[in-house]
């Protein structure tokens, strides 16, 4: 009477033990889809939140030589952008003034009203923007029309005779 020899108990007891082993490697399986979705997720929207601000370097314009007293200058600069493993070459043009041979300021060529690019008139002194007729003055002050703020600055400085300005 004291021997096992497949009575019904050690059967209900294997049978148990199977559902228990499947419920787990269902639960387990489950999970494992759960968090193979729900990271990426929540990746993907906290993500941006904890990448740090944009890198400002500085980018070399050319020599103080070619800028004349009281007359701006047009430089030219190639800027490259990285964006995960996209990457992108923009050119921007910066007036750079100065008054004196030691004091220097550089302004965007680029329009606060709708992005336009601005041009020097020397006969009159001024910005022009031609889209909309916005005038600006020689330090990008607002003289008149719709742009509603001064030209954007960028710092400047020069080492060895060369002027670089700071690009976020």
């Amino acid at each position: 009477m004291g021997t096992n020899d497949g009575s019904s108990e050690d059967i209900e007891q294997s049978e148990i033990s199977r559902r228990s082993f499947l419920a787990t490697a269902i639960a387990v399986i489950g999970g494992v889809i759960t968090m193979g979705i729900a990271i990426p997720s929540i990746i993907y929207i906290v993500g941006p939140a904890l990448v740090k601000g944009k890198e400002e370097e500085w980018y070399r314009l050319g020599p103080t030589s070619k800028v004349e007293i009281g007359v701006p200058t047009l430089y030219k600069v190639k800027i490259t952008q990285q964006a995960g493993w996209i990457s992108s070459e923009e050119e921007i043009a910066v007036y750079v003034i100065t008054e004196n041979g030691r004091d220097y300021i550089a302004l965007s060529n680029v329009c606060t009203h709708l992005g336009c690019r601005v041009r020097w008139i020397t006969d009159r002194g001024i910005f022009f923007c031609p889209c909309h007729n916005g005038v600006f003055g020689k330090g990008g002050e607002v003289v008149s029309g719709p742009p509603p703020e001064p030209l954007e600055r960028y710092e400047l400085k020069i080492e060895d005779d060369q002027i670089f300005i700071k690009v976020s």
